[in-house]
């Protein structure tokens, strides 16, 4: 292989001077002395006596006059400045300083018209190797500027024809795809503004957040959202994970279990008979694409040839708000079983009472008391305290199925979910579950 080298090539350092070594072979360049007194002078004479000296420094011999130059030895050598020398001639003074021409025996070096640097004006231009501190402030900020700007252009940016503000003036329309109003959008986008642009890249993050919740409450398609907000289906792809786990990181870092005395300073009314509630729960199932494996296909409850089931558990306070969210299990598993392995029991202790359905066989595996509707058992019929019972925990059950009704609202999970959304599912169904919390 044939062996390279880069050709270095000596420039001016003194202002206003464009000499350089590369397009003037005629000319010489000489480094500052030694002498801290005489080096002193050279920056005084040049008019830069604040210049960080480097190896690179050198002043032309246009700035000097012939009787300060001492001529090469030998053909070829390099000229001397005389000791003690001090340059004079600067485009300021009043003696020129004209380069040298060749002779008539001699080629002119002539600068190479493809460099790029000819193309730029080099009056007032520095060739010291070492700018000054100003020019390195301003060449940093032009340089964040650069950058700036191109960030900008490679963070896709929503076109405003289809962004929140065309549902602005319409509350029917945001509550179809997102909250109930465009007061309450604006209010949760407040409280998730501040930590946004920490986790997120984004030119427009409100309206990303926009194409999040219309993902989730109106169950569209990557291509259809890519679609009506003009971007390419794998940006919108990118848009939905990063908001996903934005959200699941920053709703689920907020702690919603509620203690006793928050929960019964907002007991409702009906639960007089039940003052002790700390919890209502209730279940939520999911159908999603079959997998190919037959292993899975099993562990997953399938109803079909062509559907699985995925159950997760929510519980809430009396008042409605919701405190507990589960991670999604394959569809076998029982309600007692779920409740176990959701890790709620590990919060109730003695002086609470939970509120489950018929199918949570709870009573002996927690420390708690657990309300729940009787069995009819071996008996031919209920006793009347039982009936009573039965329809009251029914009656207050209702608060729990209403936030699993809004849960199901929202349209991805209401209809199968494909198995390419699979992998990011249990931060989906949590982010709206805990949404809940924020649409009333």
């Amino acid at each position: 292989f044939q062996k390279q080298t880069k050709q270095y090539h000596e420039h001016c350092c003194v202002p206003q001077c464009t000499a350089s070594s590369k397009y003037n072979g005629l000319l010489s360049f000489h480094g500052f002395p030694r002498d801290l007194e005489l080096r002193r002078q050279w920056l005084v004479s040049i008019r830069r006596d604040k210049l960080k000296l480097t190896l690179h420094s050198k002043v032309c011999s246009l700035h000097f006059t012939p009787d300060q130059l001492l001529q090469p030895k030998a053909a070829g050598g390099r000229r001397m400045v005389n000791r003690g020398a001090v340059p004079v001639l600067f485009p300021w003074s009043h003696q020129s300083v004209a380069p040298p021409t060749a002779g008539p025996g001699e080629p002119q070096r002539r600068p190479d018209p493809a460099d790029p640097a000819v193309g730029f004006s080099l009056l007032d231009h520095d060739y010291c190797s070492v700018p000054e501190p100003a020019d390195l402030d301003t060449a940093v900020n032009e340089n964040e500027t650069l950058k700036e700007e191109m960030n900008a252009l490679k963070e896709p940016k929503i076109p405003s024809s289809f962004g929140l503000q065309r549902f602005a003036g319409s509350d029917d329309d945001i509550r179809f795809y997102t909250f109930e109003s465009y007061r309450l959008f604006l209010m949760f986008w407040r409280l998730v503004e501040p930590s946004v642009h920490k986790m997120i890249r984004s030119s427009g993050p409100i309206d990303e957040l926009l194409l999040f919740l219309m993902y989730l409450a109106a169950g569209l398609q990557e291509g259809d959202l890519a679609n009506r907000f003009q971007i390419q289906p794998s940006t919108a792809s990118r848009i939905i994970c990063s908001w996903a786990d934005y959200l699941y990181s920053l709703l689920g870092s907020l702690c919603i279990w509620i203690d006793a005395d928050a929960v019964r300073a907002q007991l409702p009314e009906d639960f007089r008979d039940f003052p002790d509630t700390r919890v209502i729960v209730g279940c939520s199932e999911l159908r999603c694409q079959t997998p190919a494996s037959a292993l899975l296909h099993t562990e997953m409850s399938s109803k079909s040839k062509t559907q699985c089931v995925m159950r997760g558990l929510m519980g809430v306070a009396p008042h409605g708000a919701v405190t507990f969210v589960s991670s999604l299990y394959e569809g076998s598993v029982s309600d007692t079983e779920l409740f176990m392995r959701s890790g709620l029991a590990d919060r109730l202790t003695e002086d609470m009472a939970v509120m489950v359905g018929k199918g949570f066989l709870t009573s002996d595996l927690v420390k708690c008391k657990v309300y729940r509707p009787p069995f009819l058992g071996t008996k031919p019929q209920m006793a009347s305290q039982n009936v009573l019972q039965a329809q009251k925990v029914a009656r207050l059950r209702v608060r729990v199925e209403r936030a699993t009704r809004r849960v199901k609202e929202n349209k991805l999970f209401d209809s199968v979910i494909p198995l390419s959304v699979v992998g990011n599912i249990n931060k989906l169904f949590t982010v709206a579950c805990l949404l809940v919390n924020y649409q009333n």
